[in-house]
């Protein structure tokens, strides 16, 4: 015979659960929130962005365009190869206490377009948030100087939870010729938004949030030909490292949103681009 319990109990055992529960979650959003950008973990970032631009540089001058010599057959068949990168220091990784960094690379196809018209639409950056619903919730340009940006873009971001983010980037782009083009894209600025889109919203103090992300670099390259245009993305972002005991919750966020967040770039600029 199955056994059999009294309702008070199983009352009784439901209560302890939503309690613990509730203590549970309520202690993990108190030790998210406790993390500080710290300047040894800013200079890391910094050394490897360093060390990752002087390799695009050597690239240019060796003749390479499309970093990684991409299968191109793969996409013209409407593939977009991504791949993660790992920048070294004569041969050794580049520590960064109490922080991690993702770097990752796409590539893709647009046959059809013109440089031009990547180019147009990608600096469009008042419309850009109707281009890339809804990882882009708004989208502003504050300053323009010839082909230097000043924007903001307002990030949201869901995996298991969902972060809010206020940021400021400086944008230069580069026509190399007549069929190509590249862009540089670095933070200035980004704020944590706490209570978005309630009356009480607010921004966590710079550097002294969550850590979802610290900063962000991406670097762009265009290439005209076979009909249509190649893009690559490459970005680099920094964000806090995973405490013990909450991989769970923030490791499935900090890992795979860097990779998802290319592919849904290149995608969503693809589709914006068909129209």
């Amino acid at each position: 015979m199955p056994k059999r319990y009294s309702f008070a109990f199983v009352s009784a055992i439901a209560r302890v659960h939503w309690i613990l529960a509730v203590i549970f979650v309520v202690a993990l959003r108190l030790n998210v929130s406790a993390e500080q950008l710290k300047p040894q973990t800013v200079a890391a970032f910094d050394r490897y962005v360093q060390l990752t631009e002087q390799r695009m540089a050597n690239d240019l001058l060796q003749g390479s365009f499309l970093e990684g010599d991409p299968d191109l057959a793969r996409l013209k068949q409407g593939e977009i190869i991504v791949e993660r990168l790992h920048t070294e220091d004569a041969g050794q990784s580049v520590a960064v206490p109490n922080g991690l960094i993702h770097h990752w690379r796409g590539t893709m196809f647009v046959p059809g377009a013109t440089l031009q018209q990547t180019l147009d639409l990608l600096e469009d950056y008042d419309n850009q948030y109707k281009f890339y619903a809804p990882d882009v919730e708004r989208s502003k340009l504050i300053h323009r100087n010839g082909n230097d940006f000043k924007i903001f873009l307002r990030l949201r971001k869901h995996k298991v939870i969902t972060v809010v983010l206020n940021t400021d980037s400086d944008v230069k782009y580069t026509l190399i010729g007549p069929d190509r083009a590249a862009s540089e894209s670095r933070s200035t600025r980004i704020a944590e938004v706490e209570n978005a889109g309630k009356p009480n919203e607010s921004e966590k103090p710079v550097g002294n949030d969550s850590g979802f992300m610290w900063r962000l670099n991406s670097y762009w390259r265009f290439l005209q030909s076979d009909g249509g245009i190649y893009i690559q993305l490459e970005a680099i972002s920094l964000t806090r490292e995973i405490p013990a005991g909450l991989n769970w919750l923030i490791g499935p966020f900090v890992t795979s949103i860097p990779k998802e967040s290319v592919t849904f770039t290149l995608s969503h600029t693809r589709d914006a681009l068909r129209k």
